[in-house]
């Protein structure tokens, strides 16, 4: 079932069956869950995350057993690791002293909007803000541990 065709059904059922006040909630509920994008129950696509890292991150990260620091740090075993932590890479000051530890959240923020989410960071990109391709990025990162 569809966020949207669940909407419809519990709107549909709930109107019938609650007084006016419930009503308005019932309408609330129905359109939030309308409303919901679909990244929001989809599984995430690691081979388009792939596809991603090769066309917006390669050129300046790297991941892998052959992975090393260049232009940007390598980014194996990202997942709760503390921002700026790398010995092998010359981070900001910025970075360094974030108090980030890389999660789910975060990794999103941070990619969204570098330079929102860590002002002063050396990261020159501009964000991907399709939240779908954030979620499939951060699946095809968990993979390298």
């Amino acid at each position: 079932m569809t966020a949207r065709s669940l909407a419809l059904f519990l709107s549909a059922s709930l109107l019938r069956h609650t007084a006016p006040v419930a009503r308005v909630r019932a309408c609330a509920l129905a359109f939030a869950l309308a409303t919901l994008s679909a990244s929001a129950f989809a599984a995430p696509d690691i081979e388009a995350g792939k596809a991603l890292f090769a066309s917006r991150c390669a050129s300046c990260h790297s991941v892998g057993p052959m992975a090393a620091s260049g232009f940007g740090p390598q980014l194996n075993g990202l997942a709760h690791r503390r921002a700026g932590s790398l010995p092998d890479f010359d981070y900001s000051k910025e970075m360094k002293q974030s108090g980030i530890v890389w999660d789910d959240k975060t990794l999103a923020a941070f990619i969204a909007n570098p330079g929102k989410t860590v002002p002063g960071t050396k990261m020159r990109f501009w964000g991907i803000g399709n939240e779908r391709k954030v979620v499939d990025l951060i699946a095809y990162l968990h993979t390298f541990k």
